[in-house]
């Protein structure tokens, strides 16, 4: 029996170590690598320090061109039955290409989070649930949308999102798939509260949200903070720590810039209080999740608790303003029963929701019945269809475009 191929064309290589996106990148390959799939990595984005080894798994590695028709040649030797797209910016990209020469190749698309919602926000400040505020009909919208549209199935990381999609958009259920940010279980052996110490902020530097989040942690939350908590310190963690964020470092005040750690398990185990002040985002916060699975209770906002539970069974704190958010963080490091019993919380909201062996198998069930009655499928998605004939045309003419300037570049210039 021949083994079935799928085709993964990646925004960047997964960095599961750095960020919950190329946690949950590797989330999605696990399941069909454990399911016996002959599974290709394949991006345009150039090698990172910390990309995960995917050779190691068996998984072949693909370094592949921009507006090139080496792609087309490369993927008729491939012939994949599924295509994963990572981020809508690569099916705009390729898609037109893997309907070309794989027309039967299943067309899956990996949102990690709306991304022009995230946009939206982080303009706007709206908080969930608002969408009177939001563009609906900006330019990132539409094509996030036809991408949707154009992909037979779409990987949407939370149940908002979802509703988002169907009510306001009025995108069919049948082209949805749920499949969040997952943990592969939750840690034993858990450090008390008493042998706990200090708050954390975890999060990619590369990332607007989390940017503004320590800016405001640094500017207002913490220096209050601090006053009523002499003895504490805060710990910013991330990959990709800007100069900006490095210069905030400042050890007299309690304020400490790690940057990228190895080891961040471990310093999960030992802090007491997780900050997440986040004014604008999308999707569902892994680091969130994470610190959940570490027993370590956290003080958020609406966006930051958004996907993952409401704000009565949240473990710690949702806060509406930066008074409330000092406040809670302070209550929360000093009152013994009410962190205790929002680390329990914690668990059983990843117990209940969030644990990949929930999850993966359904992926990999919804993918291969997907697969049997494809074209059926197909039929009934008439926008994608007419969206994939107009993206086929324009897209390419302007890609081919590209490509012989390009060359015309190079052979001028030898």
């Amino acid at each position: 029996m021949r083994m079935a191929k799928l085709l993964i064309i990646g925004y960047v290589w997964p960095e599961p170590t750095s960020s919950a996106a190329g946690q949950h990148m590797m989330d999605i390959i696990l399941p069909f690598h454990q399911s016996g799939w002959h599974i290709t990595f394949a991006t345009p984005a150039a090698e990172s320090k910390n990309k995960f080894d995917l050779a190691a798994m068996g998984i072949d590695e693909k370094v592949i061109e921009l507006n090139s028709s080496t792609f087309d040649s490369w993927l008729m030797q491939l012939q994949p039955d599924v295509v994963i797209f990572d981020r809508f910016m690569m099916e705009e990209q390729f898609g037109w290409r893997v309907s070309r020469v794989s027309s039967d190749a299943l067309k899956i698309l990996d949102t990690e989070d709306l991304h022009f919602l995230r946009r939206a926000r982080q303009k706007t400040q709206t908080a969930p649930g608002n969408l009177v505020d939001i563009d609906l009909n900006s330019e990132e919208t539409l094509r996030e949308l036809a991408s949707i549209y154009r992909c037979d199935l779409t990987l949407i990381i939370s149940h908002e999102e979802i509703r988002m999609l169907t009510a306001a958009f009025s995108v069919d259920e049948a082209l949805l798939h749920y499949y969040p940010v997952l943990v592969h279980g939750i840690a034993e052996r858990l450090l008390p509260f008493d042998e706990r110490a200090n708050f954390v902020f975890v999060g990619t530097m590369r990332h607007a949200p989390n940017l503004d989040a320590v800016r405001r942690l640094k500017k207002n939350l913490w220096p209050n903070i601090r006053k009523r908590l002499p003895e504490a310190s805060l710990y910013i963690i991330g990959s990709y720590a800007t100069d900006e964020i490095t210069q905030m470092h400042q050890p007299a005040s309690g304020f400490h810039v790690l940057g990228y750690v190895k080891d961040l398990q471990q310093v999960l185990r030992q802090s007491r209080v997780m900050l997440a002040p986040l004014q604008f985002g999308a999707g569902i916060k892994g680091k969130l999740l994470e610190s959940m699975q570490y027993g370590l209770p956290s003080v958020t906002t609406a966006i930051g608790a958004e996907g993952i539970a409401s704000h009565d069974q949240w473990p710690g704190t949702v806060a509406e303003n930066d008074e409330q958010f000092i406040d809670a963080a302070i209550s929360l490091y000093q009152d013994k029963p009410n962190w205790q019993s929002a680390q329990k919380r914690g668990a059983e909201i990843l117990k209940s929701k969030f644990l990949y062996a929930d999850h993966a198998s359904l992926l990999v069930q919804r993918v291969g019945n997907l697969m049997e009655k494809l074209i059926e499928h197909r039929k009934e998605n008439f926008i994608g269809q007419m969206l994939n004939l107009n993206n086929m045309k324009s897209t390419e003419y302007m890609s081919r475009w590209i490509e012989c300037k390009n060359k015309n570049s190079r052979e001028s210039g030898s």
